[in-house]
């Protein structure tokens, strides 16, 4: 029976190697998302709001919002080197964002175990809290980065 390496020593040892990865996903560059921040089972990134992203109401398109949440709980549950697949989200819309705001999503590992995984994702701009989302990751058995020694 092959034995995985614990979570917290792959995340250690492949730091930068995991980071690079998840900074490379060409939608969130795409939209202009910027990871600021990748811890063990946590993700912070960031968005401007500019007004390709309004929808008719000139408010951020709730799948920019979506969007966004998605590209940090994708960085939070991938953190260990991992591969993680979304299985479900949950989006609640709290509050209205518009052109020109700041958009910080925060995604916290909730509870983990050799299958999946789940997160709370929080969407705030500088004022309040535009979104929470509920999330739920099934952990592959492979790995996205090439682990040495293997």
């Amino acid at each position: 029976m092959k034995k995985f390496p614990l979570d917290k020593e792959i995340y250690q040892q492949y730091y930068d190697e995991i980071v690079e990865k998840l900074e490379k996903d060409p939608f969130a560059k795409f939209l202009g998302i910027r990871l600021i921040e990748v811890g063990e089972g946590t993700a912070t990134a960031e968005l401007k709001v500019t007004q390709d992203m309004l929808n008719a109401h000139t408010t951020t398109h709730g799948a920019v919002i979506f969007a966004l949440a998605d590209v940090v709980f994708a960085a939070a549950c991938n953190s260990y080197g991992r591969t993680a697949v979304a299985l479900s989200m949950n989006i609640g819309f709290l509050a209205a964002s518009i052109e020109g705001d700041l958009l910080r999503a925060t995604a916290k590992e909730e509870k983990k175990n050799n299958r999946t995984s789940w997160y709370r994702i929080t969407v705030e701009n500088e004022r309040e809290v535009v979104a929470i989302l509920d999330a739920l990751a099934y952990r592959k058995k492979d790995y996205f980065i090439p682990l040495r020694g293997e």
